[in-house]
Formats: C-alpha cells, sequence, structure tokens
C-alpha cells in the first residue's frame, strides 16, 4: 500500500512529466494557433465585405500553413507542436464528429455502400498498382502509392512501409508528393459541385472516395454543407477501416515470401513478434476511430443528450481548423522537386482514376 509521501512523490513527478511535455509542444502549438488565428480572421473579413466566405477556415489554414512553411522553415522544436497539432488535436476532432452522424446514413441503403467501397478500394488499389509498374516503379514504391491513393494517403503508407520492409526513399517519395497533391485536391475538388451540379450527399461521397485523409475530406466537404461533411466523413472513414484487412494481407504475403526465400518451414514466435501483432492492430483501428464510431452509436440510439452536441461540435471544428494549420505547415513545397517523374505521374494518373471510378460507384448506387 502507497504511504502519502510515496503518492505525493509520484504526484508530483507526473506533473513534473506534464509541465515538460507541455514545454515541449508550445512553440509549436502557438505557431498552429497564430495560423488559425489568421485564417479565421481572413474568413471573418470575407464575410463582412462579400456577405459570404469563399474560401472557409480550414482551407485558408491550410494555405497559409504552406505559405508559412515555404517562407520560414519550422525549428525542430516547433516541429514538434505542429506535429502534434496535425495528429493528435486532429484524432480529438474527428472523434467529437461522430456526434453529428447517425449510423443510419452509411446503411440506408443495406450492405450495397459498404460492400461498394470496399470493392471501390481493392480495385483502386490494384489500379494504381498497375499504373506505378507500368511506369515502371520498384514493387515496394508502387505498393506504397496504391494503397496511399486508394486508403487514406500518408497514414497508410506509413502503416504499409513497415510491413513490406519499404526503403526511407520510397517512403519519402512517396509521401511528398501524396501530400501535396491532397491538397490541392481539396482546393479544386468544390468545383464539381457546380461543374457537375452534384448534391450534397453526392458531393460528400465523392470526397469521401477520393480525398486522400480524413481532415483533407473536412476541409474539402465544409462549403457544402453539414450533410456533405457527415456523409463524406462517414464514407472516408470506411474507406479507413479497409487499411485494417490490407496490411494484414500484404503481411501474409511478406512473410509467406521470405519463408520461401529462406526455405523455412516454421518459425518460433517471439515477443518482437508479439509486439509488432500489437502495433499492426493498433495501426487497423486507431484509437480516434474506434471513439468516432462509438459516439455515432450512441447518437443513433439516442443516449447522447442533445444540449451537449452542438458545443462538441464546434469544438470539433475549431479543433480541426488548427489542425489543418499543422498539417500546412508540415507540407513543404520544395519536396515536390525531390519527387521523381514516375512517381508524379503515377499519382496523378492514379488520382483520376479514382475520381473517375468514384462518380461510376455513386451513379451505380444511387446515392
Amino acid at each position: 500500500m502507497n504511504t502519502p509521501n510515496q503518492f505525493c512523490t509520484s504526484f508530483t513527478r507526473q506533473g513534473r512529466r506534464l509541465v515538460s511535455c507541455g514545454g515541449r509542444l508550445m512553440p509549436g502549438l502557438i505557431l498552429c494557433l497564430g495560423v488559425t488565428l489568421l485564417a479565421v480572421m481572413g474568413a471573418w473579413a470575407q464575410r463582412a465585405a462579400f456577405g459570404t466566405v469563399w474560401l472557409e477556415e480550414l482551407v485558408l489554414a491550410i494555405l497559409l500553413g504552406i505559405g508559412l512553411r515555404a517562407l520560414y522553415e519550422p525549428t525542430a522544436t516547433m516541429l514538434v507542436g505542429i506535429r502534434f497539432c496535425a495528429k493528435q488535436v486532429l484524432d480529438v476532432a474527428v472523434m467529437l464528429l461522430g456526434l453529428s452522424i447517425s449510423t443510419h446514413m452509411l446503411f440506408g441503403k443495406g450492405v450495397a455502400l459498404p460492400l461498394g467501397i470496399a470493392l471501390f478500394v481493392a480495385i483502386a488499389i490494384a489500379t494504381s498498382y498497375a499504373i506505378g509498374r507500368l511506369f515502371g516503379l520498384p514493387h515496394r514504391m508502387a505498393t506504397l502509392i496504391a494503397c496511399g491513393n486508394a486508403i487514406c494517403g500518408n497514414s497508410a503508407i506509413a502503416a504499409i512501409a513497415p510491413v513490406i520492409d519499404a526503403e526511407g526513399e520510397d517512403v519519402a517519395a512517396s509521401i511528398s508528393f501524396t501530400a501535396l497533391l491532397g491538397v490541392a485536391l481539396v482546393l479544386l475538388l468544390p468545383l464539381s459541385v457546380t461543374l457537375l451540379h452534384m448534391q450534397a450527399l453526392q458531393y460528400g461521397a465523392l470526397a469521401g472516395l477520393t480525398v486522400y485523409a480524413v481532415p483533407q475530406v473536412l476541409a474539402a466537404t465544409a462549403p457544402a454543407g453539414a450533410s456533405a461533411v457527415q456523409f463524406g466523413t462517414l464514407i472516408k472513414l470506411t474507406r479507413v477501416f479497409m487499411l485494417g484487412p490490407v496490411v494484414i494481407f500484404l503481411a501474409c504475403i511478406a512473410r509467406k515470401t521470405a519463408k520461401n526465400r529462406s526455405g523455412a518451414i516454421s518459425v518460433p514466435r517471439t515477443d518482437a513478434d508479439f509486439a509488432v501483432k500489437n502495433s499492426m492492430l493498433h495501426q487497423c483501428l486507431p484509437w480516434f476511430i474506434i471513439g468516432f464510431l462509438g459516439l455515432a452509436v450512441l447518437r443513433s440510439v439516442h443516449l447522447v443528450p442533445l444540449v451537449i452536441i452542438h458545443p462538441a461540435l464546434q469544438v470539433s471544428s475549431a479543433l480541426t481548423v488548427v489542425s489543418m494549420a499543422g498539417l500546412g505547415l508540415s507540407t513543404d513545397l520544395r519536396s515536390l522537386a525531390e519527387c521523381g517523374l514516375r512517381v508524379s505521374l503515377t499519382v496523378l494518373l492514379s488520382l483520376l482514376l479514382l475520381l473517375l471510378a468514384g462518380l461510376g460507384l455513386i451513379r451505380i448506387l444511387g446515392v
């Protein structure tokens, strides 16, 4: 049993760790909050001058972050807080967004939509991989680009890279251009609402099927309204769930290939094997997705008090803008010059085919 002195010592130690952690995050966090403030002021200025907002806070935060990163290289100390905003702050924002979603939206047409999304991801991976190999990319790089393009961009690339033993150069090249193209897609995709005369749910479905990352889906669908944001996010998270089966599938292939090469019949399990397995499970089902789905289910069965939903969604919106500022500050335009032409063409052509396939799925399912 702990004595009062031991309890106080433990409490003090934990407090010091929190203070130390906060100190490391503070420079980057302040920078992201500064960009967020400028984005909010920019949206306010548009509303005051034109009566409407042409560029939402989310998009402005991305653009301002990218512009600042192009003019000023953040220090290593700042990058800690920037990455925290782009990842952990975003995780909380996405989890809270589950309060705005009712699960009957996804299953309103039965199992056709989830099954259609799963088939869509599988076809997108195969097609993108074939394009990469056609342009002469190595197997591992083509696999990284295919999975990133079809599932969730950089997150998929980062999760799959250790499974297939990808080289650092392959990972860097895949991520750099995917990140830049993902931002460009967020800025240009809203034009399809006018050009293709799409309704809110149709546009939300298109964004959920094509945009790489969850925060980018939020930014891309914001101009089309709340229903587009909700439906697009739900479809996007269904795509993210495909990361689990894909990682397991690739891991099985990699293990079988290694076993065939070594000629080994059986390999004893070690503590490292179980550590890798736990890491894979964590990548397949991140905590914020569990939280998102849990809140969505609670909202669907009316267990969440209505009085807390609106404030929670406002917090989610604010945190999303902060995370988009971190995303912009994490995007280096100069990395485009370091990407080979074959990688650029592969990612671009794969994205164009993804857009066409998304439009086709929307028409087939009658969204």
